[in-house]
C-alpha cells in the first residue's frame, strides 16, 4: 500500500529527460564526496565536538547556542557539516524520484535506492562518532562508507547513462576486468591504511583539554610506510592494466579513464609526500581527502567502462530484396 502511494505520487511529477537524470546523478556524486571533505574540515579544525550530542547540536537545541562550552567557530563548522547532510538527502531522494518516474530498468532503481539508504546509515555512524567522543575507528568507518558511496554513485551515473533496451557489450577482456577490480581492492586497502594514519596522527578532531579523544596507539611512521606501500601497489596495478589495455587495443574511452586515474593517483601521492615532510598541515589533509574521493570516483568509472550497454545495431534488409 505504501509503495503504491509512492508510485502514485511519483507519476504526478514531470517526466525527467535523460540529461536531467544524469545531472542529478552528478549531484549525488558531488554531495557524497563533498560530505567527506567537509568532515575533514571538521576534524582538522578540531570542531568534531562543536556539537556535543546527536541528533541535537547541544542538549535542548538542534542549532548552535551562544552558551555552549564549545567555541562558536567550532560549533558553526560542525553544524555546517551536519547541514550538508540535508543536501545529500535531497540529491539522494531526487535521483530515486527521477529514475522511478522515468521507469528505468531494475538495476538502475536498485543503485538509486542505495543512495538514501546509505545516507541513513551515515547519519547513524555520525551519531555514534559524536556520542563516543570521536573514537578513531568510528571516524575511519565514517570516511570509508563515504568513499564506498562515491564508488556506488559513479556506478549509478554509468547505469543511468546507458539505454534500458540495450545489449551488454564487453569492452575489456575478462582478465583485465579482474585486474581493474584488483586495483579497486588495492585502493580500498590504501584508504583503510590512510584512516589508520589519521587515527594515530595529530588531528584528533577535538582539542578540548577537559576531554581526551582516544587515538590509535601504533607508531605513525610505520603506518605511513604501510599506507605508501599500498598506494605504490595500487599504482603498479594501474600501470600493468595500462599495458594490457593498449595491448588489446581497448576503446579510447577506456584508456582515457585510465589516464585520469593514474594522474589523480600521482597527484595524491605527491600531496601525501608533502604532508609527511611538512608534518601534516591541516589544509593538505583536506586536499588529501578530496583527492581520495577523486581516486575512488575515477577508479569506479574505469571499472564501469569495462562492460557497457549499447543499442543493438539495426539489421537492414539486403539491397536485392528491397529492390523487388
Amino acid at each position: 500500500m505504501l509503495y503504491r502511494g509512492f508510485l502514485s505520487l511519483v507519476n504526478r511529477l514531470p517526466l525527467p529527460s535523460l540529461a536531467v537524470q544524469k545531472w542529478i546523478a552528478v549531484a549525488v556524486i558531488l554531495t557524497q564526496g563533498g560530505i567527506a571533505v567537509t568532515g575533514a574540515v571538521v576534524r582538522v579544525t578540531a570542531s568534531g565536538l562543536g556539537c556535543t550530542t546527536w541528533p541535537q547540536c547541544h542538549p535542548g537545541s538542534f542549532v548552535p547556542t551562544g552558551t555552549a562550552t564549545a567555541p562558536w567557530f567550532h560549533q558553526a563548522i560542525e553544524f555546517g557539516n551536519r547541514l550538508l547532510t540535508f543536501l545529500v538527502v535531497a540529491t539522494a531522494a531526487a535521483v530515486v524520484l527521477a529514475v522511478t518516474r522515468a521507469a528505468r530498468r531494475r538495476e538502475v532503481l536498485a543503485y538509486a535506492w542505495l543512495m538514501p539508504l546509505s545516507t541513513v546509515a551515515q547519519a547513524v555512524i555520525g551519531g555514534i562518532t559524536v556520542l563516543t567522543g570521536l573514537l578513531w575507528w568510528t571516524v575511519a568507518v565514517h570516511l570509508l562508507v563515504s568513499m564506498a558511496m562515491v564508488w556506488l554513485s559513479v556506478i549509478l551515473y554509468h547505469k543511468i547513462d546507458q539505454p534500458d533496451d540495450g545489449v551488454e557489450v564487453i569492452t575489456v577482456p575478462k582478465q583485465l576486468r579482474w585486474l581493474t577490480a584488483l586495483s579497486g581492492v588495492a585502493l580500498a586497502g590504501t584508504l583503510v591504511a590512510g584512516t589508520m594514519v589519521t587515527g594515530a596522527g595529530p588531528h584528533a578532531g577535538d582539542k578540548n583539554p577537559e576531554r581526551t579523544v582516544e587515538r590509535l596507539d601504533l607508531d605513525i611512521t610505520n603506518l605511513v610506510h604501510l599506507h605508501a606501500e599500498l598506494l605504490v601497489a595500487y599504482l603498479a596495478l594501474l600501470v600493468g592494466l595500462g599495458f594490457g589495455l593498449y595491448a588489446v587495443g581497448a576503446r579510447a574511452a577506456v584508456t582515457l579513464r585510465l589516464k585520469v586515474v593514474v594522474a589523480v593517483v600521482v597527484a595524491q601521492a605527491c600531496v601525501g609526500l608533502v604532508q609527511f615532510w611538512t608534518h601534516v598541515p591541516a589544509v593538505l589533509v583536506t586536499v588529501h581527502v578530496a583527492l581520495a574521493g577523486a581516486c575512488t570516483a575515477a577508479t569506479a568509472a574505469l571499472y564501469a567502462a569495462g562492460r557497457v550497454r549499447e543499442l543493438a545495431p539495426v539489421e537492414r534488409e539486403p539491397l536485392k530484396s528491397r529492390s523487388r
